[in-house]
C-alpha cells in the first residue's frame, strides 16, 4: 500500500478495510503506533488489523485494562496481536513496565495514543495518524518510520 498520503475514510468499514490492508504487510516484531483524537477511529482500525491477521476475540478499546493480547485463529496468519492503549499511562516509564519489547519478538504490537511514547520500543514502526473532519469523514496518513543510526 502507498505510504505518506492522506486517505479519506468515509465510514467505519473504510477504516477497518485500511487496517486489514495494513495487516497484510505486518508480521512478528512489527510495531504500529496510532495517533489521533477521541473518535478518530483508532480502535476501528485495530479491528481491521485483527481481521487481517486472523486473530481471536472481539477488539475493543483497552483503555481500562491497558493491553489485550489476541491469539491467532486456526487458519489465521499465525501472528498474535497485542493491542495497547497508552492514553492512561503516565509516560514512557509506565509503558516500559508493560514489557512490550518482549511481545515484539513474537507479535504485532499496536499502541493507541502511542505517538511520542511508544516509538522507543523499536527502531522502526508504522505511524498511523487519524483525524476526523467536521463532516464526520476520517482521514488517515500512514508513515514508515525508521531510526537512523
Amino acid at each position: 500500500m502507498e505510504l505518506d498520503v492522506e486517505l479519506e475514510l468515509p465510514d467505519a468499514a473504510d477504516t477497518e478495510a485500511l487496517g486489514e490492508r495494513l495487516a497484510a504487510g505486518l508480521g512478528p516484531g512489527d510495531l504500529v503506533v496510532l495517533s489521533g483524537p477521541l473518535g478518530a477511529g483508532k480502535t476501528v482500525l485495530v479491528r481491521g488489523l485483527a481481521r487481517g491477521l486472523g486473530v481471536a476475540g472481539p477488539v475493543t478499546s483497552p483503555t481500562f485494562v491497558i493491553a489485550r493480547e489476541h491469539r491467532p485463529l486456526p487458519g489465521g496468519a499465525g501472528v498474535p496481536l497485542v493491542h495497547v492503549d497508552a492514553y492512561r499511562l503516565g509516560g514512557a516509564a509506565e509503558l516500559d513496565d508493560l514489557d512490550l519489547d518482549t511481545d515484539l519478538a513474537d507479535a504485532v504490537v499496536v499502541v493507541e495514543w502511542g505517538e511520542g511514547v511508544a516509538e522507543r520500543l523499536s527502531a522502526r514502526h508504522l505511524l498511523v495518524r487519524l483525524t476526523r473532519r467536521p463532516d464526520d469523514v476520517r482521514v488517515a496518513s500512514v508513515h514508515r518510520v525508521e531510526e537512523r543510526p
